[in-house]
């Protein structure tokens, strides 16, 4: 499969893997993961649909398609607000077929997880094809998104949005719920989704709220360290540029500079199960790495608006911690976590006054 970012002077890059026929994808090489093989392992059986495990199937065909209807996992993680639903799937004769949300990235990185699983599980014999969704897919999924945004509106979206805005007061649409609150003269929409925003759809969010009214877009959520001395669910990290397929990417930054948060240059990567300890090498000059952030500046920046990320450290690519992405779940992690988020909440508002009104001149 071929990953190339095709983007023509300031206009958004689209993912353009060249082939939108059935492909067949080859297992992350896991030996080289900068996870453990113990650690890869657990973070793939969490994420694996139950189902897969279920016989041994001829092959696991992944698409682009948001068919919430279908048989959910039952690892889904049903307690929080947001980002619990997962892939669902369809028995299809010898076949199982995985509906994932219709984002590029996001199915590619659902077969890699599929494939990588099975090879470390030793179930060669399944075949792991992706069916990857037209680009404007998601744009036309997303079109279903109507929160009430007013033109001037910051839209907060992510991670942790009922922790920075709390768990009442939310009103739903179909699968988001959006709650508006007034800080500072601003109107804060914070924007929360039940599915993944994986990737290049997390760039097709920032176009939608901006149609809507966006002033500027915030993005919270969880970012991996290359820098071996961060530890994880410590520390916040921020900036205002990002390596996408190669070219720096930069946007004017929501946050200012007067915040604790450590700084440097992201890396938009499309799956975690390409964070080898070759590719780390081959960024170690860089800082943080996640699969949205570069794709959701190069919107806003093509928008107009400003984009700001303020992330958790949540794992370290270049040295082993307690903590990682196999752990989530734990109560300290947890604990640890919400109180990153209130520092969170406190930046994001700080902020408000800063957004120049010349931001919220409606469109």
């Amino acid at each position: 499969m071929i990953i190339r970012m095709d983007a023509p002077g300031d206009s958004y890059p689209t993912v353009d893997y060249r082939d939108l026929a059935p492909q067949e994808v080859a297992p992350a090489d896991w030996r080289d993961h900068t996870m453990s093989r113990e650690r890869l392992a657990r973070y793939l059986e969490i994420k694996v649909h139950h189902l897969v495990s279920e016989r041994d199937w001829k092959c696991l065909r992944v698409v682009g398609r948001h068919l919430p209807t279908a048989e959910s996992s039952r690892y889904e993680k049903r307690d929080k607000l947001f980002n619990w639903q997962r892939p669902t799937a369809v028995r299809h004769g010898n076949e199982l077929v995985v509906n994932c949300y219709p984002g590029r990235d996001y199915v590619y990185h659902y077969g890699l997880i599929l494939a990588t699983y099975l090879e470390m599980t030793n179930r060669i014999n399944t075949r792991v094809m992706v069916e990857l969704p037209e680009a404007d897919a998601a744009r036309l999924e997303l079109s279903r998104c109507t929160p009430e945004i007013e033109p001037g509106t910051v839209v907060v979206v992510g991670w942790g949005l009922d922790r920075i805005a709390g768990v009442s007061g939310w009103q739903a649409g179909d699968g988001y719920s959006w709650k508006v609150r007034h800080v500072a003269g601003r109107s804060v929409c914070h924007l929360g989704f039940e599915h993944s925003i994986w990737g290049d759809v997390a760039g097709r969010v920032v176009e939608r709220v901006y149609q809507l009214g966006a002033s500027a877009v915030v993005y919270v959520g969880k970012v991996g360290a290359l820098n071996p001395a961060w530890e994880p669910n410590t520390l916040l990290a921020t900036g205002d540029s990002s390596l996408v397929d190669g070219k720096l990417v930069h946007w004017r930054n929501y946050f200012g500079a007067g915040n604790g948060a450590r700084r440097g240059v992201h890396v938009t990567s499309p799956s975690v199960l390409l964070e080898t300890r070759t590719w780390l090498e081959e960024h170690i000059d860089r800082q943080f790495v996640d699969p949205e952030i570069g794709h959701m500046g190069l919107a806003a920046r093509t928008c107009g608006i400003p984009f700001g990320y303020h992330h958790i450290i949540s794992n370290n690519l270049a040295r082993n911690y307690p903590a990682d992405l196999s752990n989530e779940r734990d109560g300290n992690v947890r604990f640890r976590r919400d109180l990153l988020l209130d520092q969170i909440s406190g930046e994001i508002y700080n902020n408000l006054p800063a957004i120049k009104e010349s931001n919220d001149a409606p469109r």
